[in-house]
């Protein structure tokens, strides 16, 4: 078995949709609204992948995939800080998501993708990298801290379907 970790292409917003779909329905049942992850869609999730790489509006996102024995089973991407709190951290980006296959867990897959996203974060000049990540997701959690991360005291509410859901941030610093 092998498994690589590599830039995210057009050919692959089919099966990372699936994996964002999948990974929210897995991740959060119990979470959120079940009828929010009811309502989620793979085939808009892939034409909204597809628009922003063919329109070039990810070019400031790092989107990275990770294949195991030449299926993609996982993918993540960072970017610039999306303004929450009116942060304005010089040298900080932002882990918008990281999903592996369930069936993928626990395999290192995710820890390959959070290897080469903050490597690329860092080879990009960032010094931090932040994230959000629901306050009762324990698996979640466990993994960020795993790999490094903190919370950093920032919370914020999350509504989704009329319901209010806890966020924290985590951070994690990219140099010595």
């Amino acid at each position: 078995m092998s498994m690589r970790v590599r830039a995210m292409t057009i050919d692959d917003c089919d099966a990372v949709a699936t994996i964002r779909v999948g990974g929210w329905r897995f991740a959060y049942a119990g979470l959120l609204p079940q009828s929010y992850l009811d309502a989620m869609n793979t085939a808009d999730e892939a034409a909204d992948h597809r628009s922003r790489l063919l329109a070039g509006t990810a070019a400031e996102v790092s989107n990275v995939v990770a294949e195991w024995d030449g299926e993609v089973v996982g993918w993540g991407c960072f970017g610039p800080l999306r303004g929450r709190h009116g942060d304005q951290r010089p040298g900080a980006c932002e882990l918008y998501a990281i999903y592996v296959r369930p069936e993928r867990m626990s395999s290192g897959v995710g820890h390959a993708l959070m290897a080469e996203l903050t490597g690329r974060a860092r080879a990009g000049g960032f010094e931090e990298m932040l994230l959000w990540v629901l306050k009762d997701n324990a698996r979640a959690r466990r993994f960020y801290e795993r790999a490094g991360f903190a919370p950093d005291g920032a919370e914020e509410i999350f509504e989704v379907d009329c319901e209010l859901v806890p966020k924290v941030r985590y951070s994690r610093r990219l140099v010595a």
